[in-house]
Parts: structure tokens; C-alpha cells; sequence
């Protein structure tokens, strides 16, 4: 249960600030750049996507029982259905990288001074470190979405469960990092990621979820990027005030 306690406490404290200027002004645009570039990109290049899809479905079918059932109707409706299930995941990760690139500084600053104004930098992370945790989190969850896309047809309604846990995991892995590089040392941010992970994670399902309702989750990557600094923060400032941590060496 202090998972979920902790992750609501998160939630409250992104909420009190989801309306200050500053997050205001970036709220929008990792999620409407996003969309953008995807919808883009799909108009050009819809067609062929669609057929190499396609084309890849019959051949893999064409012995089986999709041949008998007119190949060429069915492995066009599979190919453009398959084709939306692997841009919507796209658009989602492309906005969260976005905003744990662009957003991420902005909203590490407000926090830190509205909330937790005599937290110690201590300059724990690094712009390759950043990178390398965006890169490694994205390819992740995009091997996850595409692995897990044929266990979709066995679960029925339940496959909605599948994307809401994949967009968990990537909120807490891709967000962790930013929100705690510029005030904690290399220990302390992995003492948060390990014993904090389960608070993460929750906190991840509640943010993922805003990522499946309609004009919400235009703004769901910065707002949950905004949970999870507070988080993090919070909690790095509690374990220092506790005296769970050494203090930096002067």
C-alpha cells in the first residue's frame, strides 16, 4: 500500500504545479510534435508500410488456413490494423522522449525550487548517461510492444493490459534518470531505482493510464514527467533527512 500512497503523493504534487507558467508553456508540445511527425510520416509513407506488411502476412500464410480464406482481403486488413498498432506505441515513446529531453530540464528546475528548495546538487548524471538511458529505455519497450504483439489475439479483452504495463515500464525507466541527475550522486540514484522501484512502477501504471484517453494524453508525457520528478525528489530528500545517505565529501 505506500506504493500507492507514495505515488498519489507524487500525483498531488505534479497536479500543484501543472499550472504554473512555466509547465504550461511546455505542456503541449512533446506530445503535439509527436503527433505531428507521426501523422506525417504515415501519410507519406502509409502505403508502402501497408504493403510491405502485407506482403510479409501472405507469404508467411499462404499454406495455411488465411489462403483459404481469400489472403489478399484478410492480410490487408491484418496489415493495416497491425500497422496502427505499431505507430500508436510510436507516437506515445516519441513524446516521452521528447519531453525527458526537452521538458525534463524545465520541469527538474521548477520542482526542485518550489518544493524542495534546499535539496544539495550532488551532479549524479550526465548528458551520455541520459542519452543512454533514453536509448536503452525505448528499445526496450519497443522489443517488449513487438514480442508481445501476437499474445494480443489469445487474451481477448485483457490484451488492453499489455500496453498499459509496457507504457508503465517505459514512464518509470525513461523519466527516473532525468529527474534525479542533476541533485543526486551516482549511489543515491541507484538506491532510489532499486528500493523505490515498486513506487515507480505504480506510479507509472497511474501515469499510463492518461496515455489512452483521447486529448489527455496530449499532455500526459510532460504531466507524468512532472509526477515522476516529484517523486524522485521526494524521495531522495527523505532518505538525505533520515541520514540514510553519506553527505557529499567537501
Amino acid at each position: 500500500m505506500n506504493a500507492y500512497r507514495y505515488a498519489l503523493r507524487a500525483l498531488r504534487g505534479a497536479l500543484r504545479n501543472t499550472f504554473h507558467p512555466a509547465i504550461l508553456g511546455v505542456m503541449l508540445l512533446p506530445g503535439i510534435a509527436a503527433l505531428t511527425l507521426w501523422v506525417g510520416l504515415s501519410w507519406w509513407f502509409w502505403g508502402s508500410w501497408n504493403s510491405g506488411i502485407e506482403s510479409t502476412l501472405i507469404s508467411l500464410t499462404s499454406e495455411g488456413w488465411l489462403a483459404r480464406l481469400n489472403t489478399q482481403r484478410y492480410a490487408g486488413f491484418a496489415a493495416g490494423l497491425l500497422l496502427l498498432l505499431l505507430i500508436a506505441p510510436a507516437v506515445m515513446a516519441t513524446a516521452m522522449l521528447l519531453s525527458a529531453i526537452f521538458a525534463m530540464p524545465v520541469l527538474v528546475a521548477h520542482v526542485a525550487r518550489r518544493e524542495f528548495p534546499a535539496l544539495e546538487r550532488r551532479r549524479g548524471g550526465t548528458f551520455v548517461g541520459s542519452i543512454a538511458n533514453a536509448v536503452t529505455a525505448v528499445a526496450a519497450f519497443a522489443l517488449l510492444w513487438v514480442v508481445t504483439l501476437p499474445l494480443w489475439m489469445f487474451l481477448g479483452p485483457l490484451a488492453v493490459l499489455l500496453p498499459w504495463a509496457l507504457s508503465a515500464y517505459l514512464n518509470q525507466r525513461l523519466f527516473r534518470y532525468d529527474a534525479l541527475a542533476e541533485h543526486a550522486d551516482p549511489t543515491e540514484m541507484r538506491r532510489v531505482f532499486s528500493e523505490r522501484f515498486s513506487d515507480l512502477f505504480v506510479l507509472g501504471l497511474m501515469t499510463g493510464l492518461l496515455y489512452f484517453v483521447p486529448f489527455i494524453n496530449l499532455i500526459a508525457p510532460v504531466f507524468s514527467a512532472l509526477a515522476f520528478t516529484y517523486l524522485c525528489l521526494d524521495e531522495l530528500s527523505r532518505m538525505r533527512s533520515a541520514g540514510e545517505v553519506q553527505p557529499a565529501s567537501t
